[in-house]
């Protein structure tokens, strides 16, 4: 089932629970706005290429729209769709005062050189500046953009309007960005896996973890998990995977991966299937890289007692019944990766406050948001006696449903 099918299922199953009439339910589920535009740049030898942008803004009925623009050979209507819809909810669940959306670019970004990513940014921003805005749509980085990338929408975006360093987030520090941004979603996740933890009575220092995915999300949570005296026993990414049953020295993993950029030949781990590790004996298992690894094919072998989802729907809806059949407690998305959006919005406060917060306010303030949502998303399992996933979306749904009836949406 592809993200959107997935979304929208999970959306129509929160409103049944919720009792929703069906004009706010039709309302909810269509964008405020697609756009599509025609990115024209000369490469640097001189031709003329072409390439499609999308920005579809779902909802801005709790505050500007928040998404990231993502750079990739697949970008298609319906996944930016899905992702902007997922954003709603999940700035929702994290009571932060934003709607969703998501942007992208098809193209392959590994085969445009700085200069030529520069000017697609550039003409891409010209196109829609008008469509985004500190108090209208503010986007970020995503799969293959980064502070750079967000750099560049700031000046073209400032050259129509001012100086204007709250249109996006995820910029680098020089240019109004946030302390611990960059470790934002890992440090969530793992905020996240804690306020699970102790509802079950159990803590990081105690289990053992698998993590796919070993960018910034799944380094960081790693990292962290390290340093709580977790034990990383799998590891994979894209160059490989490697276990070790008395765990990983992250810290060392770490500057192998950065000195060769592979996991392969660590001499602290064997090497595995990588395919193996959503099934490999843990307690926790930690999906940080695609969407839709967990399907029903896997489903069954999963060993994991819990799954804390810091990919972007990875578990597929036929995985979650099969799962839930099993006990596995499974952590949903909108819910475990939101650190991300969460300190975005703490660097959009700060940039139009004009007064800039130190990490470890950062990292305090993140921990409260994410554990205050983990019990309210709790507490909405209790009142419609469902699981966790149901809860976090009864509880996004509802609020942007209260939002959008009280500014005088006509049923």
């Amino acid at each position: 089932m592809n993200a959107l099918a997935a979304t929208s299922r999970n959306f129509r199953h929160a409103a049944r629970l919720l009792g929703l009439d069906s004009k706010v339910e039709k309302s909810l589920l269509i964008p405020f706005r697609e756009i599509k535009v025609e990115c024209t740049i000369p490469k640097d030898d001189g031709t003329l290429v072409s390439y499609v942008g999308f920005r579809v803004q779902h909802d801005n009925a709790r505050g500007p729209m928040k998404g990231g623009i993502r750079y990739h050979p697949e970008v298609d209507p319906d996944e930016v769709n899905a992702l902007a819809q997922l954003m709603t909810w999940k700035s929702a669940v994290a009571d932060i005062p934003y709607g969703g959306a998501k942007g992208g670019i098809g193209c392959n970004p590994g085969d445009l050189s700085k200069s030529e990513l520069e000017r697609l940014t550039r003409v891409f921003t010209q196109k829609i500046h008008d469509l985004i805005g500190v108090h209208t749509d503010v986007p970020a980085p995503d799969m293959g953009t980064n502070a750079q990338t967000m750099a560049w929408i700031l000046d073209e975006y400032s050259k129509f309007h001012g100086h204007s360093p709250a249109v996006v987030t995820g910029k680098p520090i020089d240019l109004g960005g946030s302390l611990g941004r960059e470790a934002a979603t890992g440090r969530g996740v793992v905020f996240a896996t804690e306020a699970l933890l102790a509802e079950h009575g159990k803590s990081i220092k105690d289990l053992t973890f698998a993590i796919q995915g070993f960018g910034n999300v799944g380094s960081w949570a790693a990292k962290l998990i390290h340093e709580r005296g977790g034990k990383v026993i799998a590891v994979s990414d894209i160059t490989g995977a490697v276990k070790n049953p008395n765990g990983i020295d992250i810290p060392e993993l770490l500057r192998h991966k950065e000195t060769t950029g592979s996991l392969k030949d660590f001499q602290g781990a064997e090497s595995m299937d990588a395919n193996e590790l959503l099934t490999h004996k843990c307690d926790v298992l930690i999906p940080c890289a695609l969407g839709g690894v967990l399907n029903r094919e896997n489903a069954a072998d999963v060993k994991a007692k819990f799954i804390i989802e810091a990919a972007n729907h990875p578990t597929d809806p036929e995985a979650d019944e099969i799962l839930a059949k099993k006990g596995v407690v499974v952590l949903p998305d909108i819910y475990a990766n939101s650190g991300g959006v969460t300190v975005s919005y703490f660097e959009w406060v700060q940039n139009i406050q004009g007064f800039m917060w130190d990490e470890q306010q950062v990292n305090n303030t993140l921990q409260n948001y994410m554990t205050r949502a983990f019990h309210n998303i709790k507490s909405m399992c209790q009142t419609h006696d469902c699981n966790l996933r149901m809860g976090a979306f009864t509880l996004g749904v509802s609020r942007v449903a209260r939002a959008t009836l009280l500014r005088g949406w006509e049923a």
